[in-house]
C-alpha cells in the first residue's frame, strides 16, 4: 500500500481526503510500526536509516506529519508518536494485513476442530488463546436474550440436593446450571418445570424472569408445595442466564501495556470492563466488517482501541472484540478476527 520512491513530492486525493507525499506516506507508515513494536518515540535518525533520506529532509517532513496532526511530540523526547488521526490515516490508507503464522493458526484450527466443544465453547476459548497470542483484552457478547425463545427446560438430578437445570432456547443455545435444594422431592421439582414448559414456552428470555413473577408463582402453590424455595432457584437461573451473554477474557493484560501503568487509569480501566452497560455499547453501529474505532471514536474509553466483528450462525449471534492501547497490532489483530469470524460461521 506504501507507494514506491519515484515522484517522493506527489500529493493527491482520494474521496475527498488529502492524502501524503509518497515520502510523507513511509515516513507516517515506518513511525506508527516502530512505535507499536517498541513503545518508545521514534528518532529521525532511525528513520534515515532505513529510508536512506538526509536528517534535514527527515525532519522537515516529521513537523509537517505533526502540523497535519499525524504525530505528535512528547515533552520529554526528541522523538515523534502517531497521533490518534495518525493511526486512523493508518489503518485506512498504509496498513496491509498480516498474515497469520503457522503457529497461530494450528493452535485456533485445533479449538474449531473439536467435536466436543460447542460453539459457545468454541469462541470463548479460541479469544483466551486469541488474549494470551497478543496481550489484549478480548470480549465476546453473545446473542439479545430477547432474539433467544424459551423451547424447554429439563432437569437432571445430581444427588438428593443437588440438580442441575438445562435450559434451550428456539436458536439451539443450550445452558445449564447448577441449584441446591434441601429437602425437595424430585416430583415436585419436575412439577414446576412442567408447568415452565406449559405455560412460557416460547417467550423471549428476557421476558422469563418477569413471566415467572407474574404468571407461574401465582399458581405455582396450588401445584407443588415446596413451592417457594423451588421457585426462588428457577427465577435465580433465569436471571442469570439473561447476564451470560458477556464474556471478558485477559482484563488483567491491561497492565502489561506501558501505557498504562497509572494505577487510577487502571482502576478506570477496570471499572469500565466491568460494567456490563458499558460493554454492550460495544455492539452498537456495527456492519457484519470488521470494524476499527480508535480512542475517542470508541464508546469505551478514549486511550484505546476497539476492533471488533459481528458473527452469525444458525444457532448463535453475537459480537467478537480485542480490545488494547491505541499503540496497537491493527494488522494482526484484524487478520485474527477475520479468522474467527469465518471458523465461526463455518
Amino acid at each position: 500500500m506504501v507507494l514506491a520512491l519515484e515522484n517522493e513530492q506527489c500529493q493527491f486525493r482520494l474521496g475527498g481526503v488529502e492524502m501524503l507525499t509518497n515520502r510523507q506516506n513511509k515516513i507516517l507508515k515506518l513511525i506508527v510500526e516502530q512505535y507499536i513494536k517498541r513503545a518508545k518515540p521514534v528518532s529521525s535518525s532511525l528513520i534515515c536509516k532505513t529510508l536512506k533520506c538526509s536528517s534535514a529532509t527527515v525532519r522537515n517532513e516529521m513537523s509537517t506529519l505533526e502540523e497535519m496532526g499525524l504525530l505528535e511530540k512528547p515533552h520529554t523526547s526528541a522523538g515523534r508518536i502517531p497521533s490518534e488521526h495518525g493511526y486512523r490515516y493508518y489503518v485506512d490508507h498504509l496498513m496491509e494485513l498480516k498474515k497469520m503464522n503457522a503457529e497461530d493458526m494450528l493452535k485456533l484450527q485445533i479449538i474449531f476442530h473439536n467435536q466436543q466443544l460447542d460453539l459457545s465453547d468454541c469462541i470463548t476459548k479460541s479469544l483466551q488463546l486469541i488474549s494470551d497470542m497478543t496481550t489484549y483484552t478480548t470480549v465476546v457478547l453473545g446473542s439479545n436474550s430477547h432474539e433467544n425463545l424459551l423451547k424447554q427446560i429439563d432437569v437432571v438430578p445430581i444427588d438428593e440436593n443437588n440438580i442441575i437445570v438445562i435450559v434451550v432456547t428456539d436458536k439451539g443455545h443450550v445452558e445449564h446450571k447448577n441449584i441446591h435444594l434441601e429437602g425437595v422431592s424430585l416430583d415436585e421439582i419436575k412439577k414446576t418445570v412442567g408447568l415452565i414448559n406449559n405455560l412460557i414456552t416460547g417467550t423471549p428470555i428476557d421476558e422469563v424472569s418477569s413471566k415467572l413473577e407474574y404468571e407461574i408463582k401465582p399458581i405455582i402453590g396450588q401445584y407443588v408445595s415446596q413451592h417457594e424455595q423451588i421457585y426462588n432457584a428457577f427465577y435465580h437461573v433465569f436471571s442469570d442466564f439473561n447476564q451470560q451473554n458477556i464474556n471478558v477474557v485477559g482484563k488483567n493484560n491491561m497492565l502489561k501495556q506501558p501505557e498504562f501503568h497509572n494505577i487510577d487509569k487502571i482502576r478506570e480501566i477496570f471499572n469500565k470492563l466491568d460494567d456490563d452497560n458499558i460493554l454492550k455499547s460495544i455492539e452498537e453501529d456495527d456492519d457484519n466488517n470488521i470494524n476499527v474505532y480508535i480512542g475517542k471514536e470508541n464508546n469505551l474509553d478514549e486511550d484505546m482501541t476497539v476492533i471488533k466483528t459481528k458473527f452469525k450462525t444458525d444457532q448463535e449471534e453475537g459480537t467478537i472484540a480485542i480490545i488494547g492501547p491505541k499503540r496497537m497490532e491493527y494488522d494482526r489483530v484484524m487478520s485474527l478476527l477475520e479468522f474467527m469470524k469465518e471458523n465461526i460461521e463455518r
